[in-house]
């Protein structure tokens, strides 16, 4: 069975292959969330340091690995590198499986992270090497879906392993040795050259002050959405709702900004220039009603809104990186723009933290509220500015 891309076709185990690599890229993290409670149980020697090292290093070392591998992806060999990725990935997860001490585990989770940094490009510049035109744009909408999806399922999975012993959520970063056993399928098969009428081909470089809006934008909805899964619990606990409702939110957050990717073609056809003050619009009114109201089925529609919101801008930003390059440089675009997902999960309490304290406001709703009056503000722009390639689309990007 073919898969036609928009300069031909691909087998479909190819297709296979490049969705493998969208469905790991969202891994690192999970499998030392469910046990953070009890690390200092598991190694009573182990001081708050060590455990903070733990969480932060490998998001740390993910973002400048994720530039160096789209650098790097240039040049001729970036299979190559795609593969010493996951082997590295998938390797650091089978040692994680057999770790003694929280030393060793912190050492070997550094290098899960520089091997997931050298992966996460490949989740979305492959659907760019070989989809184009609307090919690419559902494709990349998948690609979205196939990565939240995952998220998902592995975070359940996760929860559940820990119950039974520590050591098995690490599990779930032996995925990668799939991906591994398929990408000599991308080897066989070859990316064909993008058509004459490609926007690509118009660029000879990178368009800087394009990819510096689309960093910006990126950036600034994954900070304003990563309030749900950040302050979620502690906005729970306020409403004297039981804990774990925090949890089946969060879930239902993730699953909303999954649906749109598997639809991104009709919704850009139906909205056309609209699709980010939509978004936007559909994001602020999320968070506005987590911030605002107690009652739980609002509060599970504004998680929806928001997972909605943001689960249709995220493939068209990763499009429009896309077309501000030539076919050699779109990945090198793509790891700037994907670098700022990493980025703002690593400064999104600090972001709050600081506006808390600009405000002078400590309550459990302050960073939603807030989160919402900023996202407004922004959709009100993107309306303004609906035929601008930033905030809008331009007549080129759709059919009339």
């Amino acid at each position: 069975m073919d898969i036609k891309t928009g300069k031909g076709s691909i087998p479909l185990m190819a297709l296979l292959a490049i969705w493998s690599v969208s469905a790991i890229s969202s891994l690192p993290g999970l499998a030392v969330s469910p046990v953070l409670g009890d690390l200092n149980r598991i190694f009573p020697k182990a001081t708050d340091l060590e455990i903070q090292m733990l969480t932060s290093l490998p998001s740390l070392l993910i973002i400048p690995f994720v530039l160096l591998s789209g650098r790097l992806s240039v040049g001729p060999h970036r299979l190559r590198i795609l593969s010493v990725g996951l082997l590295l990935f998938f390797l650091s997860g089978v040692a994680c499986l057999f770790a003694r001490s929280m030393g060793a585990l912190i050492v070997i989770s550094c290098l899960l992270g520089v091997g997931a940094g050298m992966v996460i490009p490949f989740s979305t510049g492959l659907v760019v090497d070989y989809f184009t035109g609307d090919y690419r744009v559902r494709q990349l909408g998948y690609s979205s879906a196939i990565n939240n999806l995952t998220l998902v399922l592995a975070t359940a999975l996760t929860g559940y392993l820990a119950d039974v012993n520590w050591h098995l959520p690490f599990l779930v970063y032996t995925l990668p040795g799939i991906s591994l056993l398929l990408v000599g399928t991308l080897r066989r098969r070859r990316s064909a050259p993008e058509p004459a009428q490609s926007i690509q081909l118009r660029h000879k470089s990178i368009d800087r002050a394009k990819l510096v809006g689309l960093m910006g934008l990126y950036f600034f909805i994954t900070y304003a959405v990563l309030v749900v899964t950040f302050y979620m619990s502690f906005l729970i606990d306020d409403y004297r709702i039981e804990s774990s409702f925090s949890g089946v939110v969060i879930s239902l957050f993730f699953l909303a900004i999954m649906l749109p990717g598997f639809f991104i073609g009709h919704i850009i056809a139906r909205l056309k220039q609209y699709v980010n003050f939509v978004s936007l619009l559909s994001i602020a009114m999320g968070l506005c009603c987590i911030g605002l109201f107690r009652d739980r089925a609002l509060i599970v529609l504004g998680a929806l809104l928001a997972g909605l919101g943001y689960g249709a801008m995220q493939p068209v930003i990763y499009d429009k990186a896309a077309t501000i390059a030539p076919p050699r440089s779109a990945m090198l675009a793509l790891s700037f723009v994907m670098a700022m997902n990493y980025l703002a999960v690593m400064a999104c309490p600090f972001v709050v933290d600081f506006l808390r304290h600009l405000f002078h406001a400590q309550g459990d709703r302050f960073p939603f509220l807030l989160n919402a009056l900023l996202t407004l503000i922004l959709a009100v722009a993107a309306g303004l500015r609906r035929n601008r390639f930033t905030l809008g689309l331009d007549a080129s990007y759709y059919k009339n």
